[in-house]
């Protein structure tokens, strides 16, 4: 009995099978992850999609593996949200891609850098975390508008 129950805990918990993709809640609750943008939470999402424990720093973010296999339709939109994402401190750029068919790659800011070949930053020197260390801009305020005092005629 207690080994189908265990499948059926399995199978609600997997679904139709396949990978899970967990995010922290350390990582979802920062201002970083806050204040994004629908865009740049997506963006997110689609990149930590291709994190298997064992690839953090080979991560893809092009526009035509974006939008073949993630469905993006604009790449000014692609290049805002992982700006967007770079500034925060939630990717870091592992790569400095190069033409012509050399994409640049990313690592998720959250988990360690893993040791691959070619990566331009070494795993000492990661900034994991560094999500954590960003803090908005502080608003603009407006000074108080002054109602101007009109003299009644005489």
């Amino acid at each position: 009995m207690s080994s189908k129950r265990a499948t059926t805990a399995k199978a609600k918990r997997d679904g139709a099978g396949g990978a899970i993709l967990l995010i922290p809640h350390t990582v979802i609750d920062s201002p970083a992850f806050v204040t994004l943008s629908a865009n740049g939470v997506k963006l997110l999402i689609d990149m930590a999609a291709q994190y298997n424990t064992r690839n953090n720093g080979a991560l893809l973010c092009s526009w035509r593996y974006m939008s073949e296999k993630r469905g993006w339709k604009s790449p000014d939109t692609l290049n805002r949200a992982r700006q967007e994402l770079i500034e925060r401190g939630l990717i870091v750029q592992t790569v400095q891609g190069r033409m012509p068919n050399k994409a640049s790659w990313y690592a998720i800011g959250w988990c360690a850098l893993d040791d691959l070949d070619g990566l331009d930053i070494k795993p000492q020197g990661f900034p994991r975390g560094a999500y954590r260390h960003w803090n908005p801009a502080p608003l603009k305020t407006q000074p108080p508008v002054r109602k101007a005092y009109i003299a009644p005629p005489q």
